[in-house]
């Protein structure tokens, strides 16, 4: 007798335009406006931005400057992290009601196991819809979804009907649903690694599927065994619910460029006691130290340290941070500082999402 395959129902639930969103729902003047969170048009970077406003191509980690260029109509408005913090809260709690099984990745998208639920629903279709009207009606704010047999094709499928739309990749469906994407859709996949992947003629996942085990590995090491699954469909990652961080960090970018290490050393005191609080808040300590500089002209420069042993106190982490710095001259001004803490005392290591600071 042939055994049944049974397959798992993940969720992958995404916020549309979550900061933007937020910030229109709560000011209806900015309603179908192009908007920016975080930055402005003379310093900072984007953090988020509505949909009217990608239209002009203005995206997140855009310099301030450069979206108001793409945009000239572009409003700025300073983030408020409290209150997305507050809205994610309520979505999550909707979340809990179907599932205890939600790992959240950032403030506005999560994975959700739904393949035994506490509505006794056999179909994540159908969860999915509930949930994103649930979020509609009772926070106000749209969400797109995407369904399937594993968190990877989940989180590839949510980014296809957005924005307020969800996609469903049944089982018999993956591989071919996998073939047909371009390559620079595989979550995953950044920019350098798409352009390396072109060089080699691979363009769509069907292109990636007909490269062997040993191609792969050749060309992208311990990668390229993932590719190799991946494409497949083969991903066999579980929803966490707890996550503990891998890293932790604190980061500034300044009003006006640093070309004085010792108004940098000033800048770094601040950005070591904000660590420190994190570090506090989570009850976590970490060996290796490693200081962010983003230049003037936007080129980024990372330098890190590993004690031998375990810190979280804010002295330290300046200390190392100083020996960091002035470790080489700097070739630009300096338009951002950033402290992380890795190596961390926790035994199973993931990612935490953290906020960056802006200065206005």
């Amino acid at each position: 007798m042939e055994s049944e395959v049974t397959y798992r129902k993940i969720i992958h639930i995404d916020m549309d335009a979550f900061y933007a969103s937020v910030e229109q729902m709560d000011n209806p003047e900015l309603k179908g406006k192009p908007l920016a969170v975080g930055g402005s048009e003379v310093r900072g970077v984007v953090s988020a931005a509505s949909y009217e406003a990608r239209k002009f191509g203005v995206r997140s980690a855009m310099s301030g400057i450069q979206a108001k260029r793409n945009c000239p109509d572009l409003i700025f408005v300073r983030p408020r992290f409290d209150r997305y913090k507050e809205i994610s809260k309520k979505i999550r709690k909707i979340f809990h009601e179907y599932t205890d099984l939600v790992e959240p990745l950032s403030l506005d998208e999560a994975y959700l196991d739904v393949t035994q639920n506490k509505k006794g629903n056999p179909s994540a279709t159908l969860i999915a819809q509930e949930i994103r009207q649930r979020i509609f009606e009772e926070v106000g704010l749209t969400a797109s979804a995407g369904i399937s047999v594993n968190k990877f094709v989940a989180k590839i499928a949510s980014d296809y009907n957005k924005p307020n739309g969800q996609k469903t990749v049944n089982p018999e469906e993956v591989e071919s649903f996998l073939e047909n994407l371009d390559i620079k859709k595989f979550y995953g996949i950044g920019k350098v690694t798409t352009e390396r992947m072109y060089h080699l003629g691979i363009f769509t996942g069907k292109d990636l599927k007909s490269k062997s085990a040993e191609f792969l590995e050749e060309h992208f090491s311990k990668s390229g065994l993932h590719f190799y699954n991946i494409v497949r469909g083969i991903h066999n990652s579980a929803v966490k619910p707890n996550r503990i961080a891998k890293s932790v960090a604190a980061e500034h970018t300044f009003n006006e460029n640093l070309t004085s290490e010792i108004f940098m050393v000033e800048k770094l005191e601040r950005i070591a006691n904000e660590l420190e609080n994190r570090l506090k808040k989570y009850n976590i300590s970490g060996k290796t130290v490693t200081l962010k500089i983003k230049y003037s002209d936007f080129t980024t420069q990372t330098r890190s340290k590993t004690l031998p042993y375990f810190i979280s106190d804010k002295g330290l982490l300046l200390e190392t941070a100083k020996e960091l710095l002035f470790q080489e001259r700097m070739k630009e001004s300096v338009r951002l500082l950033g402290i992380s803490l890795n190596n961390l005392n926790t035994e199973i290591k993931k990612t935490v999402v953290v906020q960056l600071k802006f200065e206005f």
